[in-house]
């Protein structure tokens, strides 16, 4: 995992928004298109993004691709960024 590339993947309005559209199970790349008011090919370099940076992993059942959450990488982030943010219980104490 790149924190690199997930981090820019997640600077996107649209790609958290699909982030959200697949936290409730997986979807094509044609149903992902028509929660959108953007054309299929500016979806589809979105979702290539995502999936470069690990946070979607696709499927290809027939002529369909289905995409679904890595919530691996998701879970490492909020290590990540818990580790950042340090223990706040620890602080209180001193």
């Amino acid at each position: 995992m790149s924190l690199q590339n997930t981090l820019r993947a997640l600077a996107d309005p649209i790609r958290r928004q699909i982030l959200n559209l697949l936290k409730n199970g997986r979807l094509s790349a044609g149903e992902i298109v028509e929660h959108f008011d953007v054309t299929g090919a500016s979806i589809s370099r979105h979702l290539s993004v995502l999936k470069d940076a690990e946070l979607i992993r696709d499927t290809r059942e027939g002529k369909f691709i289905y995409y679904d959450l890595n919530t691996s990488v998701l879970e490492e982030i909020m290590l990540w960024i818990t580790d950042l943010k340090g223990d706040t219980n620890h602080a209180e104490e001193e």
